[in-house]
């Protein structure tokens, strides 16, 4: 069997996995050791982020025609990825916050949600929160108005028996005086 033979189900996987991802990140893992490794993969799995370690050539024939492509040019060295098809921040994000505990791990650039972004573009996406941290500020924001006049009705409601006594007393007295 011929090595093109060997090699096209592992570019026709790399194809798959980024054929509807909404993010593909790719890193220098060299000098991490094992542990932080098996670390970094427990983190990315739990999030739902598939981190696998392909040859550089295999990457470049699977990004071939694709939004990916742009990162062919820093496929140098050796390189992992990380695809996300659910969070599109989420691989920037984990790998962002891992590299800060592991220095050894540098991120080259990535392509999210169709757009590509150098290192730096990627640090700055992975400060974006993520979707459900983005609703949930969302609805406490809606929310927030509507918890503070429900507050504020029941303290006239608390006071409202006082506050009726006081004016009513005043409003009985006025056409007496007349």
């Amino acid at each position: 069997m011929a090595k093109v033979e060997l090699k096209q189900p592992i570019v026709q996987e790399i194809s798959e996995q980024i054929k509807d991802a909404q993010s593909v990140v790719l890193v220098d893992y060299r000098g991490l050791t094992v542990e932080e490794v098996t670390a970094l993969r427990k983190e990315l799995r739990e999030a739902g982020v598939t981190y696998k370690v392909y040859k550089n050539t295999l990457m470049n024939f699977a990004f071939k025609g694709t939004d990916f492509e742009s990162m062919s040019s820093l496929l140098e060295g050796p390189n992992a990825i990380a695809i996300s098809k659910d969070d599109a921040t989420a691989p920037a994000r984990i790998l962002s916050k891992f590299a800060k505990t592991a220095p050894a791990l540098e991120l080259k650039a990535g392509v999210v949600e169709g757009t590509f972004y150098d290192a730096d573009g990627i640090k700055a996406v992975a400060s974006v929160p993520s979707r459900e941290e983005l609703l949930s500020k969302l609805l406490g924001s809606i929310q927030s108005p509507i918890t503070n006049l429900a507050r504020v009705l029941n303290q006239i409601a608390e006071q409202g028996g006082a506050a009726d006594a006081a004016v009513a007393a005043p409003a009985e007295e006025a056409p007496a005086a007349e």
